[in-house]
């Protein structure tokens, strides 16, 4: 299995970067192919240009930095995020990444005229998600998980039919404990043994 994990955070000694960390070891230690794309490490620019956007629905961004963004993409066969949630949803880096990297010919097609998308991702058959959060389960809950629903109903509709998913969050990140952190990297490891 060919692995990307997609990590973004800014700073190096976060918790998130033990989730990554912990992620790459027990992929690596199943014999899965693993690649690190770390948006805040590489400076990727999030930013969509006007002339990008102009030429959004008729062509592949030209902007050769994201070539190699689009190769992972094509490569992958899981592709697994860890990220802080910030208000209630992705990083405005991840949500960039998103917006131009996954885009025509690229993760998809546009029909001519009216029709339905084509998926150019449907080599893609696992995909999850590991993030820290504030709040608490239940107000993140109200709040709806934009974050979670961007990528396991949004860009997961463009990836595998039966692409399957999973969902981590250690809530309350404001209010952890070395103990509620090392418990959150245990059920990442069982999570990702499993997956």
């Amino acid at each position: 299995m060919r692995a990307l994990v997609v990590y973004c955070h800014p700073v190096p000694e976060s918790f998130c970067a033990a989730i990554r960390d912990t992620a790459v070891d027990v992929l690596k230690a199943r014999g899965w192919e693993v690649r690190l794309l770390d948006l805040y490490a590489e400076k990727f620019d999030p930013v969509m240009g006007c002339d990008e956007r102009r030429s959004y629905n008729d062509q592949a961004p030209q902007d050769p930095a994201l070539k190699p963004h689009f190769e992972l993409l094509n490569w992958a066969e899981a592709i697994l995020f860890v990220y802080p949630t910030w208000w209630y949803g992705l990083p405005a880096m991840l949500k960039g990444w998103l917006d131009r990297v996954w885009a025509t010919d690229v993760a998809f097609k546009l029909p001519a005229g009216k029709g339905r998308i084509k998926s150019l991702m449907t080599h893609v058959t696992k995909v999850g998600v590991i993030t820290t959060c504030g709040a608490p389960t239940w107000w993140s809950v109200v709040v709806g998980q934009p974050g979670r629903k961007t990528l396991l109903r949004g860009m997961r509709a463009l990836c595998a039919t039966r692409c399957r998913t999973f969902f981590l969050a250690h809530y309350l990140m404001d209010a952890s404990t070395p103990q509620t952190r090392a418990a959150f990297l245990a059920k990442v490891r069982g999570k990702l043994e499993r997956f």
